[in-house]
């Protein structure tokens, strides 16, 4: 069965950190580029951040910036997201996706078409 699978989410203290994991299983996810997108009550999927298939260039949006760090572990078909110094504002559902074209999730909107969605892990920032 061809799928993405967030993990590692859960409720953290502000300043703290959390690794989110996204695990594939049907397809080789190191072809794809992969994105970390997030979605907070009554508010639009945003991207947070986004690695190449093909040159491991990375993209991080200014919220994130020096907080959090993607990476890939291709033995494990797996993707992170490294999320350090956790605020409130980081609290969403976190979705990974994977797409062909690093583009498509760079410039992500609304409207694009990505090959693969994960069903998304529950952050929470919260004292």
């Amino acid at each position: 069965q061809v799928q993405l699978v967030e993990s590692g989410g859960g409720l953290v203290q502000p300043g703290g950190s959390l690794r989110l994991s996204c695990a594939a299983s049907g397809f080789t996810l190191d072809l794809y580029a992969v994105g970390w997108f997030r979605q907070a009550p009554g508010k639009e999927r945003e991207g947070v951040s986004c690695i190449s298939n093909v040159n491991g260039n990375t993209y991080y949006a200014d919220s994130v910036k020096g907080r959090f760090t993607i990476s890939r572990d291709n033995a494990k078909n797996t993707v992170y997201l490294q999320m350090n110094s956790l605020k409130p504002e980081d609290t969403a559902v976190y979705y990974c996706a994977a797409d062909l074209y690093y583009n498509s999730l760079r410039y992500y909107s609304g409207s694009s078409t990505v090959n693969y969605w994960g069903r998304g892990t529950q952050v929470t920032v919260s004292s």
